[in-house]
């Protein structure tokens, strides 16, 4: 009976399955140009599924991560099935990054799984399930690059590609924004368990408002321009230009009509 219910606690969820389902579905109509005039719909699609395909993988990897370092809890809190509507803040994890991409282009990254610290035994452990969750946006980016950095392109229709650019921009701004050390991402995660105890005390409750805090910068001209340049300056050694996630972004807001071609 026991083991039934970890396979349970570990079988994909079919929410997952649909999300993986659509992206490939809309990703063959961006490939075939099946849509006409309408491919800027399922360019929004594919990247809308992708993005959240790798919240949820995100959020794996945090979950599989600790369940290996001790906190054997996760299983039976759904994180495992990899189905979103399992995870503590379904808001924060997958609603706010998917307006935020609609209305700014960032990759915001979202806290979801609830971990049992108190079963973890070691620093390291601690920091690397931190780190778990961007470097699944690291591994993503360069999946999603790696016809790109192949020279593999050759006949890949237009709009996939861009497509696909966008979506890679997508995660390297995800896990930039996830490795920034500010109480609340990830990046503080891997350092806190490092510091003095009484240090993390007199931040800890400042951890719910740095995702605000860093997005509010975001919003600062300077600040805004040198994290975009820090993105693009990593997609050119991807081999994607700031022309391709341009173009992408702009067939993604199919709502504002087909971008000019150049």
């Amino acid at each position: 009976m026991t083991t039934a219910v970890q396979r349970a606690d570990r079988r994909v969820s079919p929410v997952f399955l649909a999300l993986v389902a659509v992206m490939a579905a809309s990703g063959w109509y961006v490939w075939t140009d099946r849509l006409a005039t309408n491919t800027g719909v399922a360019v929004f699609l594919f990247v809308v599924s992708g993005w959240i395909v790798s919240l949820c993988l995100h959020e794996y990897a945090h979950a599989r991560t600790a369940l290996h370092s001790g906190d054997i809890s996760i299983g039976a809190k759904g994180y495992l099935t990899l189905n979103p509507l399992k995870y503590t803040h379904a808001l924060l994890s997958i609603v706010l990054p998917v307006i935020f991409v609609i209305m700014g282009g960032i990759g915001l990254p979202g806290g979801a799984v609830f971990i049992e610290r108190g079963r973890i035994r070691g620093r390291w452990r601690h920091s690397l399930i931190s780190a778990a969750g961007p470097l699944t946006n690291i591994l993503f980016a360069a999946v999603v690059t790696a016809p790109f950095w192949l020279g593999a392109m050759d006949g890949v229709p237009q709009p996939f590609r861009y497509a696909l650019a966008f979506l890679a921009l997508l995660q390297v701004t995800a896990a930039i924004l996830n490795f920034v050390p500010v109480p609340g991402l990830d990046g503080y995660g891997v350092l806190e368990p490092w510091l003095p105890y009484k240090l993390r005390r007199q931040v800890e409750p400042f951890a719910p408002f740095g995702l605000l805090a860093v997005f509010g910068l975001l919003w600062a001209p300077g600040v805004n321009q040198a994290f975009f340049e820090a993105v693009d300056a990593i997609l050119q050694v991807l081999g994607v230009s700031q022309l391709d996630t341009y173009l992408g972004q702009e067939f993604f807001r199919f709502w504002q009509g087909e971008p000019q071609m150049f």
